[in-house]
């Protein structure tokens, strides 16, 4: 269980922040850092079996006959990414409790940074590849309020926009490609997939799956052509931005591309896709960062061009290639950190982040400029630097691929080393050498210790693996490398390679041309400006919105606001498919039952109801005659259900139909009596025609049915079997509902408690409206009776509630084993509270209230929850009942049961949503003008 602690222990941490900003600001920090340290401990405490080389599991069964569990696995891979996650986390907090001004939420920042990171851990650590999609997507919704966090700045809000947009396009690609890889496997679990290699390459779906899960890889990792996002989302405060590039988000796609490694690569497809995406990203996006003017613009497009080099590497589809690409991720996250960090501070300090402005910063910011030197130095590969090693190793791998000839991958890889010494170097040179200007924004000098404490222990790891590769992250490398591909590789890791090496000449080639480039600079820059060429975040724009207009366009078609529009087009289209598939089955059989024999009243019945349905639309333009109309059909269902042996069905029925008629009343008064003719003759014979033969249809697929035996067994033969043994009761339906299928009708209660609440929200809205509330009150008024109030009904309803009360408990006890249950007698009180509000006024009966709708639902749902809740503390499924026999003399035996538990529940949220949607039409109806009742219509007041 612990795996999965670790990846819930982010998401119950986001709880903390919002409620420890109020003990100030160092404990909202420290509230979040402890989260992050408590499961990067966790995950300490997992490590040694790891590196042993173990695989440590958590299995948690949810819905096994769909394949989708909780299960979270453990390796050299996943705990790399894991503890590049949770570690550079653990500064991110510490940079970010300084960075952060007094004007900004820091509760909400830190409430997002942990859903982040608690989406990512969870993306790593998944098992099966259902739920990594579903921390997958959790990524880019969670990275969207943090892109977005500063919501005042339009940038903010348009990076955050373009993030979701190219990344979460790329998850659903990612979804279908993953749901394929599941069937070709034959499990959706990873730890079965990834021992499936032959057969998934040799299925005909192996390719539309390969591309699929690139797509979503590539866009997550900002992979040419879905580069153009990552550069905008710098909008974002700098702890964001030091996260996304550093361990997190855009690292998500290279973890996908390492995890899906050993199933996926060795392939001719992998190959070219793969490589080539990965060296045009990163010659491309080194060559923008070299003209970048900002400095986090800058090194957004390095970690572009960075992000090319791991994905080229991964594309050669070696061991050894990938093993490099591991050793850069960790190089990578660990300087680009200290990098963004470094930045921030540079803009904390200075107010700018541009580099025309900046220079001369070494003396005024001396800790600043060492750490700064530090991680460039490292990102341009200049030994004896971490960034040196893994850059070293990869211009040895890409001088021995020999396609598509012997030397074409190693030039460009060349280039773009090339290309990241110069930029590297600019960010170093334009930015803290040179002469102290006298024209800064504001006035420079290095900031508190705890704003660069965590830049500078990152940059003291650059030295220190740079220096002592082999002990520092050896104990890492080789178990994560040995999980992706598959081989227990060791790798020794050194600074001198022989003069014979290739890297070597390439490396040197690299920093002298760099230096060049750089010399070269203002000649560059002016030919740069002046070349024109196409604009990234310009087409991504014009592509939207094409697509907004052609959506608009299509929307206008087919949905103009009409129902009876989208009515004709979906009742069309399901016939349309209906018939095509009728045609295309095979040969029409008969089927072969007999019916049943006709009884005279049921079809007298039946011709009533078929009568007042065919009448409803010829006389619906008089609200009372179609409510009528609609209540009879309503109603004689009611009979039909107890004809065929359904008396539960047809007592509620018979209940909700009376309850929906009274609320109707009431709603209709606000609604002309009669409605004009809105539709020319044509179009309602065209309308009669569809609704003809949508009609015909489906009674004829009724008809097709009842005549054919079942393919295959009911699951109601099991209801019934099981409802005295397995529930306790001898009412099936109760049973059913409460137990078997206890989940759905919790979900209705609260559907039912939320539409009572709408109700109630649009009513306050109305009645705060001045023009609502003056058009209520020219409602037109007729006088339909003198006596608003008629004794003889006041009094039939003072003794008929009680009376109706003891029903609705009898119902209530009875429906376990009997035609009744919470919902039928929810229902029973409210026609008994309906009658006193119609009898005696709305004032009259709400002053006389006890109790508020509102609790009434709540407390409803609460105790259905609870009741289902409780079935956990015996280790069974939620909402299972429990029940017993009991015998007390004088009584016969009698039942206790838990379901009658969650029967309240249904009964208070019943009658508490009915309420509540009478309360609110009534409040309208006071508005029109209606006032308060000024003649006795009281007992009392008749006396």
């Amino acid at each position: 269980m612990s795996l999965a602690l670790i990846a819930a222990l982010p998401f119950l941490g986001a709880l903390l922040p919002g409620l420890m900003i109020r003990a100030g600001r160092n404990a909202c920090a420290a509230a979040t850092g402890s989260v992050t340290l408590l499961a990067l401990v966790l995950l300490a405490l997992q490590a040694p079996a790891v590196l042993r080389g173990e695989v440590v599991q958590t299995r948690i069964e949810w819905l096994p006959a769909l394949g989708l569990n909780a299960n979270f696995f453990l390796d050299g891979l996943g705990l790399m990414f894991a503890g590049l996650i949770l570690g550079i986390g653990l500064l991110i907090i510490l940079y970010a409790r300084f960075y952060l001004a007094k004007s900004d939420p820091m509760g909400q920042f830190f409430t997002y940074l942990l859903l982040f990171q608690g989406a990512m851990v969870g993306i790593v650590l998944s098992d099966n590849i259902l739920l990594l999609l579903i921390f997958w997507e959790l990524t880019s919704l969670s990275s969207f309020l943090l892109i977005g966090y500063w919501k005042h700045l339009h940038e903010g809000r348009q990076g955050a926009r373009m993030a979701l947009a190219v990344t979460g396009g790329g998850g659903l690609a990612m979804i279908a490609g993953m749901l394929i890889l599941g069937q070709i496997a034959g499990s959706y679990d990873l730890t079965v997939i990834l021992q499936n290699k032959d057969i998934i390459q040799a299925s005909p779906y192996y390719l539309p799956a390969l591309i699929l899960i690139l797509i979503g890889a590539f866009t997550k990792s900002a992979q040419f052509p879905f580069h153009f996002w990552l550069p905008h989302a710098m909008a974002a405060p700098t702890p964001v931005s030091a996260y996304l590039h550093s361990a997190t988000m855009v690292k998500a796609g290279i973890f996908l591309m390492a995890r899906m490694w050993p199933v996926l690569s060795g392939t001719f497809e992998w190959f070219v896709i793969v490589t080539s995406v990965g060296l045009i990203t990163m010659v491309m996006a080194a060559k923008i960062a070299l003209y970048k003017d900002d400095l986090k613009a800058l090194l957004a497009f390095s970690t572009v061009s960075h992000l090319g080099l791991i994905t080229m590497l991964l594309g050669f589809g070696t061991p050894e290639a990938a093993t490099v690409a591991i050793f850069h991720i960790l190089n990578h996250a660990v300087f680009k950190a200290a990098l963004f960090m470094t930045a921030g501070i540079v803009d904390h300090e200075t107010h700018t982040r541009d580099l025309r402005r900046l220079g001369g910063l070494r003396t005024l910011m001396p800790v600043t400029f060492a750490i700064a030197a530090i991680a460039s130095l490292s990102m341009a590969g200049i030994p004896p630097l971490n960034g040196f090693l893994s850059k070293e190793m990869m211009l040895e791998e890409a001088a021995h691929v020999g396609w598509p000839n012997p030397w074409m991958i190693g030039i460009l890889a060349t280039l773009g080393a090339l290309l990241s010494v110069a930029y590297s170097f600019r960010f170093l040179v334009h930015g803290f050498l040179g002469p102290v200007r006298d024209d800064y924004p504001h006035k420079p000098h290095d900031p508190a210790f705890g704003l660069w404490a965590a830049p500078g222990l990152l940059a003291v790891l650059v030295v220190l693996v740079g220096l002592m590769p082999n002990l520092m992250l050896g104990w890492l490398l080789n178990p994560a490398a040995s999980a992706t591909t598959g081989r227990g590789i060791f790798t020794n890791i050194y600074h001198w390679h022989g003069l014979e090496a290739a890297a070597l000449w390439m490396s040197l080639a690299a920093v002298g041309g760099g230096l060049v480039l750089l010399g070269a600079y203002p000649r560059l820059r002016a030919l740069w400006d002046a070349t024109p060429r196409p604009e990234a975040k310009r087409i991504f724009d014009g592509v939207v919105e094409s697509l907004a207009q052609a959506s608009r366009t299509i929307t206008g078609i087919l949905h103009n606001g009409r129902f009876s529009r989208s009515m004709v087009l979906a009742v069309l289209t399901t016939a349309i498919l209906s018939l095509f598939a009728f045609l295309t089955a095979t040969p029409h059989v008969p089927g072969t039952r007999a019916m049943l024999p006709v009884d005279p009243v049921v079809l007298g019945l039946w011709l009533v109801l078929v009568i007042a349905a065919v009448a409803t639309p010829f006389l619906h333009r008089n609200r009372l005659v179609a409510l009528i109309l609609t209540g009879v059909v309503g109603l004689l269902i009611a009979p039909l259900f107890a004809f065929f042996s359904a008396p539960d069905l047809a007592l509620t029925q018979l209940s909700v139909e009376v309850v929906t008629l009274l609320l109707m009343l009431l709603a209709l008064n606000f609604l002309p009596k009669e409605t004009p003719v809105e539709s020319r003759r044509s179009r309602r014979l065209r309308d009669a025609g569809i609704a003809g033969i949508a009609g015909l249809g489906i009674g004829g697929l009724a008809y097709a049915m009842m005549t054919r035996a079942p393919a295959f067994d009911p699951i109601s033969a099991f209801h019934w079997a099981q409802s005295k043994p397995g529930a306790g009761g001898t009412n099936a339906v109760n049973t059913i509902i409460v137990d078997f299928r206890g989940y759905d009708t919790f979900g209705e209660i609260i559907v039912l408690g939320i539409a009572a609440l709408v109700i109630y929200a649009l009513s306050e809205a109305l009645l705060r409206d001045p023009a609502v509330t003056a058009r209520l009150g020219t409602l037109p008024k007729s006088v339909e009776a003198a006596d608003r109030h008629p004794m003889m009904l006041v009094v039939a309803t003072r003794l008929l509630l009680p009376m109706a009360m003891m029903v609705g408990v009898y119902i209530y006890l009875r429906g376990h084993n009997l035609p009744g249950g919470g919902f039928v007698a929810g229902l029973v009180f409210s026609i008994a509270y309906l009658m006193q509000y119609m009898a005696s006024g709305y004032d009259w009966s709400h002053s006389r209230q006890r109790y508020d709708h509102h609790v009434l639902i709540g407390w409803g749902v609460l105790i259905a929850a609870l009741s289902g809740v409780g079935a956990w503390a015996f280790g069974l499924p939620f909402l299972t009942s429990g029940f017993a026999y009991v015998h007390l003399e004088p009584l016969e035996e009698f039942e206790l049961a838990t379901a009658a538990i969650f029967d309240l529940g249904v009964f208070l949220c019943v009658l508490g949503a009915v309420l509540l949607a009478l309360a609110s039409l009534s409040r309208l109806a006071l508005r029109t003008g209606e006032g308060p009742n000024t003649t006795a219509h009281d007992l009392e007041e008749a006396r």
